[in-house]
């Protein structure tokens, strides 16, 4: 303890010390402060890009027009005049049937026409003279037209015994040879117009605004893998079925090279662009114990801002966040950053472009709908 005389003497000693203590501790305040604002980081403006899914789904191919051919009436195959594979012409005959009878009674309508013409002829010549009643004339020229109708019936008739293509295509196989007999239930051979094909799919009920007709599509014949055809859609089926949530579109796609067969299967390839969300680098996202998150820099300050991935791409994620358009991110050296930290941009990147699809991934990227589904990205 001091006496009283040393104390006015302490007393100087005391402030200085406290002033030097005092000093030291606004210095190293200053030091903190120094160190927070020493935070060096890159940053980048956000970009938007759509949200991409990829749906694939298994298509089956049929021709333009496709029929089946059969006899119009029983009998027994005298001439088959197509090989399977052919290209045959409308209206070209491709078996004929035994048609003696029918062409018999093509023969016997032929000469009542005949008899008709010349009885009616002689009433014309004796018109004038009295001898014939109105009525007798008429008689005769019922008779004519009577003649000609039997002898329409019986050419139709000879017609039916020959089956002819109904329109022009490729014919398939047939298992009718010369001898067969062969009735209205035997199939004669199967023709296809196949210059163009349509492919029918399946496709979840969530895309069915996108199906609109003369949208493209890409479609990969399974027996061609290497190869991919451009197609659009034709046409998309107005029910949507119940039990699998799913509906049936038609593509058209050309058949120029005539590569293409029906009854092909397809994988059916689909992009679609969904609503615009924030990509972000994958390198900003930082991962806690309350989720992902990245930080935005406003104002000099890191603020933290929680985030959902929805999907990943070259390095780039396209993320659910509050982010604004043109909003400064911490693209490189967010590990060093906390909430409100202070922070110094050295340098700012440009968004890196995308020039491949982002594809969904996570709920909601497809309808478990039929055999269509999300595709991963490759």
């Amino acid at each position: 303890m001091l006496s009283p005389v040393a104390m006015p003497h302490a007393f100087p000693t005391f402030c200085k010390l406290s002033c030097c203590l005092l000093l030291m501790s606004c210095a190293a305040d200053k030091e903190r402060d120094a160190g927070e604002e020493a935070v060096t980081v890159t940053a980048q403006a956000v970009s938007y890009l759509p949200e991409q899914r990829q749906i694939e789904a298994i298509g089956t191919a049929r021709a333009q027009d496709s029929a089946e051919l059969f006899a119009r009436s029983d009998g027994i195959v005298t001439a088959v005049l197509f090989d399977g594979g052919d290209y045959v012409r409308e209206g070209a005959p491709l078996v004929r049937l035994e048609s003696r009878e029918e062409q018999l009674a093509v023969d016997l309508a032929q000469n009542a026409v005949r008899e008709a013409e010349q009885l009616l002829g002689r009433y014309r010549r004796i018109e004038d003279t009295g001898a014939l009643s109105d009525s007798q004339i008429e008689q005769g020229e019922t008779a004519l037209v009577s003649a000609q109708i039997q002898l329409r019936q019986a050419k139709l008739a000879l017609d039916q015994r020959t089956v002819r293509a109904p329109f022009s295509g490729n014919i398939g196989f047939t298992e009718a040879d010369v001898g067969d007999r062969v009735t209205t239930s035997t199939l004669i051979a199967q023709l296809d117009r196949r210059s163009t094909l349509f492919v029918d799919f399946q496709a979840p009920e969530s895309v069915y605004d996108a199906m609109t007709p003369g949208r493209a599509v890409s479609i990969t014949p399974y027996s061609m893998p290497d190869r991919t055809f451009e197609a659009e859609v034709r046409d998309r089926n107005t029910i949507i079925s119940s039990d699998e949530r799913n509906f049936t579109v038609r593509a058209r796609v050309p058949n120029a090279g005539d590569t293409l067969r029906p009854g092909m299967s397809f994988r059916i390839n689909l992009d679609l662009e969904g609503r615009a969300m924030p990509a972000v680098p994958e390198e900003a996202i930082i991962w806690g114990s309350e989720g992902a998150h990245l930080f935005r820099v406003d104002n000099g300050t890191a603020r933290r801002v929680p985030l959902t991935i929805l999907s990943r791409r070259q390095g780039m994620a396209l993320v659910d966040a509050a982010l604004p358009r043109g909003a400064t991110i911490i693209a490189q050296g967010a590990q060093k950053v906390r909430d409100g930290s202070k922070v110094r941009v050295i340098s700012r990147d440009r968004a890196k472009p995308i020039d491949a699809q982002l594809t969904k991934t996570g709920p909601g990227a497809g309808s478990g709908a039929g055999p269509a589904r999300a595709a991963p990205a490759r």
